[in-house]
């Protein structure tokens, strides 16, 4: 949810490919020239201020696509191709759309965010395409039986619940404002935290308030009028649920009305827990000591060691900072999998179709925990971590994780 560095990552072509590594998988294969090649689509931002959410996911594509391919054991090859949503409900039913339309393209990864996802399926589940999403958290995405939309990170009752938890519990903040941004994403998660906050004895006053753009667009002073009513109400804390862009916005407005990070509690989600945050708060300084989540099924440290190294010599981006780039890969493996396990066709549609029924037979450890999906497409496992982070002088900083 989940942003923005605002620089393309940089993949490394041909030479990082044939990079010397662990097989992930086991098969037979014939001769190089013989394989078929198929696409691996990627959903996601890739333009705007999100873009680093879907320059994070296509990393962690690449990074399990380059595995594959050198490893030489697979009777197909591999490519990825990254579709770009904007973050965007408006701008996602087009790129879902030139998906599927691609040739032999067999499944997605993404779309990274929730509001893009609701609107996306429809075209992916027609054209039995599966979507295994890193990132997009809303609970009303996974469900009914067989679902061709999965996902690879809790759903926003495992972070919601979390976050409660973190400001009530852990903070002791028992007079709680949460504010949704009216997007399926943003609306979703403040309630789910608002539902837990006031389960846990708090009392909690709920409010929406318009975004711009879906994570970008505002300019300072666009949540005046908000910030002058909350910051004479007084609220110990406040939660807003919704992106970096806006998050930033509101608390440099609060920090004007004099209500700041240093002496209350706000706080936000995924959908805020990246960089652009800091770019979009004025003054910046002013984001120092807010808090933001993210929903972290399993372990919390992902890329270690040698693969952490592998990683970002690939990428040229830093593990440590790559948000969701571990569900990606993770995804990315669930497909591969799903592939291996599938019947060889030559058509695409079928191939597809098969795609979409073996990934809800796959079961492997991934480097997030165990993956394994359930007939709604969330995981069998999804109870694991949720990570809080604070800002501390520009940078997000790690403080604890809840569950």
């Amino acid at each position: 949810m989940k942003h923005r560095l605002n620089k393309a990552v940089a993949l490394a072509a041909a030479g990082a490919l044939a990079m010397t590594a662990v097989p992930l998988l086991a098969g037979t294969v014939s001769g190089a020239s013989s394989k078929p090649t198929y696409t691996i689509g990627v959903q996601g931002p890739f333009t705007g201020s999100d873009a680093d959410y879907g320059n994070y996911d296509y990393a962690g594509v690449q990074y399990a696509v380059s595995l594959a391919n050198a490893s030489g054991k697979y009777g197909f090859h591999l490519k990825v191709e990254k579709f770009d949503d904007q973050g965007s409900s408006t701008v996602a039913p087009g790129a879902a759309q030139k998906a599927v339309g691609t040739k032999n393209l067999v499944a997605v990864v993404g779309p990274a965010f929730s509001g893009p996802s609701e609107v996306s399926y429809k075209y992916y589940h027609a054209a039995h395409i599966a979507e295994v999403s890193p990132s997009a958290t809303a609970v009303a995405l996974a469900s009914g039986s067989d679902s061709s939309f999965l996902r690879t990170v809790a759903d926003d009752s495992v972070q919601g619940g979390a976050d409660a938890s973190y400001l009530v519990t852990t903070k002791g903040e028992k007079n709680i404002t949460v504010i949704g941004d009216e997007s399926f994403y943003g609306a979703g998660l403040a309630d789910a935290v608002a539902t837990d906050a006031k389960a846990l004895g708090a009392t909690v006053t709920t409010q929406q308030i318009a975004n711009f753009n879906e994570g970008g667009g505002g300019n300072a002073g666009a949540y005046s009028t908000l910030a002058t009513s909350l910051a004479q109400a007084k609220p110990a804390a406040i939660f807003y649920g919704g992106y970096a862009s806006e998050f930033g916005l509101l608390i440099g407005d609060l920090t004007a009305d004099g209500y700041t990070t240093a002496t209350h509690v706000i706080m936000s989600g995924d959908g805020s827990n990246d960089a652009s945050l800091m770019t979009s708060t004025s003054p910046a300084t002013a984001a120092n000591g807010a808090f933001v989540s993210q929903s972290a099924t399993g372990k919390v440290s992902y890329f270690t060691g040698k693969m952490a190294t592998a990683f970002t010599k690939l990428t040229h981006t830093k593990a440590s900072i790559a948000i969701y780039a571990a569900q990606s890969y993770d995804a990315a493996n669930a497909i591969i999998k799903a592939l291996v396990a599938d019947k060889k066709t030559s058509s695409i549609k079928t191939l597809r179709k098969e795609t979409v029924t073996s990934l809800h037979k796959v079961s492997f450890a991934g480097v997030t925990g165990p993956i394994a999906f359930q007939a709604d497409g969330n995981l069998k496992v999804d109870k694991g971590a949720v990570q809080i982070s604070e800002v501390d002088n520009g940078v997000i900083t790690l403080v604890t994780s809840v569950g």
